[in-house]
């Protein structure tokens, strides 16, 4: 019996959804797969290695378990244009989880890690133009309504990452409901979020090869101080975070007022980017109907 997926975290990008794919895999009967995001419905590289290369990521559920992954490549259009169809074609009985944010605050976060990855060299308000990409992956709207159409919207739920910062645990219960999970699920504290500091340094290969070397690590702390590390490693890091012009604001808040107004209509609220974090945190928002749109 092939062990496919129950369910899959579509998104967004720069959502939590590392966090969150670490959350669920504390919990007893539900198997995330080890390799976080293995990308297989996106990616032309990836799917051409056949489904039983993406089945290995399960193979080691147990038979009664309910099993997920994380790829957020799956919610980035125009980028990946066949991952709705060959998702209905492999997993026509999957759910989805969804996750927003701030589309202003996601489009930081992602230019961040574009540079840190060295995708991205230009000013931030530079590469809004030459990287639409950057505005596209925040049109939630956009990315959700292939979902919906193919799917169903009540096969896709909204999580909101401003409310698992806040009520995690109730996000947690809503998400284990949602995917059939019948114990009681726990939030773990203890579990580091992503490190914002490390997001923020600047990809090296050779760098990041000495310090993983074995016995390095302890070495370095044992020989060097801690101030002169601290220097180094500012060399590699973005000295603040990047700031958008006020006329980019204005221009990104246009935008995504517009697709944020069909994303509100669809949970029945009203949102935009001024009201956005405020009206998330304190609202548990689910689609209006369980009809497609």
């Amino acid at each position: 019996m092939k062990k496919l997926p129950n369910f899959i975290i579509i998104g967004a990008m720069k959502c939590a959804t590392s966090s969150l794919h670490e959350q669920l895999n504390q919990q007893p009967g539900i198997f995330m797969s080890e390799l976080k995001e293995p990308n297989f419905f996106s990616n032309d590289e990836e799917y051409s290695k056949g489904l039983n290369w993406y089945l290995s990521h399960f193979k080691e559920a147990n038979i009664n378990d309910l099993r997920g992954e994380s790829s957020t490549h799956y919610s980035k259009l125009p980028t990946y244009p066949h991952t709705i169809e060959r998702l209905q074609k492999h997993l026509p009985n999957a759910k989805f989880i969804y996750v927003m944010r701030h589309p202003i605050n996601r489009l930081v976060s992602q230019y961040i890690h574009e540079w840190s990855q060295r995708v991205i060299s230009e000013e931030i308000n530079e590469s809004l133009d030459r990287y639409p990409e950057l505005i596209e992956y925040s049109l939630y709207t956009k990315q959700l309504q292939p979902y919906f159409d193919t799917f169903g919207k009540e096969r896709v739920l909204p999580i909101f990452f401003e409310r698992m910062l806040t009520t995690p645990q109730t996000e947690l219960e809503k998400i284990c409901h949602f995917i059939g999970y019948t114990n009681k699920p726990r939030w773990d504290e203890q579990l580091n979020a992503s490190n914002v500091s490390s997001e923020r340094m600047i990809k090296s290969d050779w760098r990041d090869a000495m310090v993983e070397a074995p016995g390095l690590k302890q070495l370095r702390r044992l020989l060097i101080p801690k101030s002169f590390r601290t220097w180094v490693r500012s060399l590699w890091t973005i000295k603040k975070k990047p700031e958008l012009t006020s006329e980019n604001i204005e221009k990104l808040t246009k935008i995504f007022d517009q697709d944020l107004a069909v994303l509100g209509s669809w949970l029945r609220v009203e949102l935009t980017c001024d009201n956005f974090q405020e009206t998330v945190k304190h609202s548990s928002l689910n689609w209006v109907n369980t009809t497609r749109i």
